[in-house]
């Protein structure tokens, strides 16, 4: 198969993320810059794009959310006579969000609850295909500034008050280190380090923390079946021991004092967040084997063969 994925260019980015995984899997794959042709060539952008799509002689198209940037016009004639899907990241659709997949057809979101709002909303065809560990991207570090080392860490956006009172339970029982963008305004009580972290930087502050916190953005998350953030992959990935929310169904990603750990309320953080401090043996165990269940079922080159089949993530049936 000849796949082009349209979206944002970027080491970091998940595009780069998707088309190492279809290389995994042994198609041809080409990354198609929508931004970085807008960006530099201006008017030019969407031609130039476009021509290195067609170039390519694709057979099947993944769209992002920046794919919109062609405009409709040129997406319609790349679509036509071709496989697509539209695969987006982010738990509130916006206006062109809506656009993209109604032309497309066909979307994977990564927030379950989703799926019914978007059908209702005219797209064809929606499934449940969440993120992913990237083998290349997401590893263990080899080393650390000591300047890193917490007994908990947070790595996330600080525009989001709903997290402010996990972190602050988490905060009142252990070291507690936040980095991220958006917190200049946060309340002076929360521990606020330092600013955006990626890659191999993201790498060093989950080794040095002894637990990396998840806390979702907003309040629906914890209400959804099996949400679960990018964060979550990437500390298994770089082998961290990581204690996020539970919801219901999360444990078909990855199983409570086996590959990591859940808690059900701010109290709960706390109070696990004091057990596992006090048990590094086991926090080393359950990282162990959380790093090696994501690398066995949770990689995006398993992502993208359902994807590429026309199938969702596949979840147990609710009793």
């Amino acid at each position: 198969m000849r796949i082009v994925v349209l979206g944002a260019g970027g080491t970091q980015k998940t595009e780069a993320s998707i088309v190492r995984a279809a290389r995994t899997l042994g198609h041809a794959c080409r990354l198609v810059n929508v931004v970085g042709f807008s960006r530099y060539a201006g008017p030019l952008g969407p031609r130039l794009a476009a021509y290195r799509t067609e170039q390519f002689e694709p057979t099947f198209l993944i769209l992002t959310r920046h794919a919109i940037g062609l405009g409709e016009a040129t997406l319609r004639k790349l679509i036509r006579g071709r496989e697509a899907v539209f695969w987006y990241f982010d738990p509130h659709p916006k206006g062109a969000v809506l656009a993209l997949a109604r032309l497309v057809g066909k979307m994977c979101t990564t927030y379950l609850a989703q799926v019914e709002s978007y059908k209702a909303a005219g797209v064809q065809e929606v499934m449940f295909m969440p993120q992913a560990m990237d083998p290349e991207r997401d590893v263990p570090a080899a080393f650390a500034p000591s300047r890193f080392r917490c007994d908990t860490s947070f790595v996330g956006s600080g525009q989001y008050p709903y997290r402010y009172d996990v972190l602050r339970a988490v905060g009142a029982v252990s070291h507690l280190q936040i980095r991220g963008p958006g917190w200049d305004s946060a309340p002076a009580d929360l521990p606020v380090i330092g600013g955006p972290v990626h890659g191999k930087r993201l790498a060093q502050v989950i080794r040095s923390a002894s637990i990396s916190l998840g806390a979702s953005a907003h309040q629906e998350q914890d209400l959804d079946r099996a949400s679960a953030s990018n964060r979550m992959w990437k500390i298994l990935g770089c082998g961290g021991f990581y204690l996020g929310r539970f919801v219901p169904g999360i444990e078909s990603f990855a199983a409570d004092g086996v590959h990591c750990a859940w808690y059900q309320d701010d109290a709960d953080a706390a109070e696990l967040t004091r057990h596992y401090l006090g048990k590094p043996e086991e926090r080393a165990r359950i990282a162990e084997a959380g790093r090696a269940h994501a690398l066995a079922h949770h990689t995006y080159a398993h992502r993208l063969a359902l994807l590429l089949q026309g199938k969702g993530y596949p979840l147990p049936t609710m009793v």
